[in-house]
């Protein structure tokens, strides 16, 4: 019985992670469970193409967004980045990963996620 109950609890915590087809909605963007959609399409999706260019080009929008407010000498930056970063893919795929272990940041903005994301994984020694 109790093996039951966590596989049920285990299976709706991660229900917003599994995706099914993209939908022209995902790409309004409403949440992080929308970028999530764009970044985890299925091969034989017909919006797969699509979702992939709209989820890589939002991440690095971001971080370029970010790169360009804090590049002044005052700056105070949170996010430190290896040398050499990641691939864009393997920083997509540590993403996902994050989002997997933090479900609560499923309905924030995406944006919020994607910071929350930087900082945990690559923070700056104050």
């Amino acid at each position: 019985m109790r093996r039951t109950v966590f596989i049920l609890i285990l299976v709706g915590a991660l229900w917003p992670l599994v995706t099914d087809a993209v939908t022209r909605e995902n790409f309004l963007l409403r949440n992080t469970q929308d970028l999530v959609a764009l970044c985890t399409p299925k091969d034989d999706d017909p919006l797969r193409d699509a979702a992939v260019g709209f989820c890589y080009g939002y991440g690095v929008g971001a971080f370029h967004y970010y790169q360009t407010q804090y590049s002044g000498p005052d700056s105070r930056p949170f996010v430190c980045q290896p040398n050499p970063p990641p691939s864009r893919t393997e920083t997509v795929q540590q993403f996902l990963s994050w989002v997997r272990a933090n479900p609560q940041h499923l309905n924030e903005a995406a944006v919020d996620s994607i910071f929350r994301f930087l900082k945990a994984t690559w923070p700056c020694k104050q």
